[in-house]
């Protein structure tokens, strides 16, 4: 039986999303439900293929949204996806990795 993985998000991956849909609301009405939009289709395809995303280390890996400059960085295991990030794509590149103290929601 193929189980659907459950999407799980660090408290920090929660705000850079809740930001930057934020943001891009005050850029241009509507637009940062577009971009939430596109973090769903992200999701997606991360729940459909999770393995085939850039290791970002040994237990990370990244998938970068089609639209929008930001990658959704995220570990994984045979029930679960977590999402350690949102991360835009002019970041420091580790910046991710503070994110790893939070609880997951």
């Amino acid at each position: 039986m193929n189980r659907r993985r459950s999407v799980h998000f660090y408290p920090a991956a929660e705000v850079e999303l809740r930001d930057a849909v934020a943001y891009y609301n005050e850029q241009c009405a509507g637009l940062g439900f577009e971009f939430a939009a596109e973090i769903r289709k992200t999701l997606d395809r991360i729940l459909r293929f999770p393995s085939a995303w850039t290791k970002f280390s040994p237990r990370t890996r990244r998938c970068l949204t089609n639209r929008f400059p930001y990658a959704v960085i995220f570990q994984y295991n045979d029930t679960d996806i977590f999402i350690v990030a949102v991360m835009h794509l002019n970041q420091e590149p580790n910046s991710w990795r503070d994110n790893l103290s939070g609880n997951i929601r």
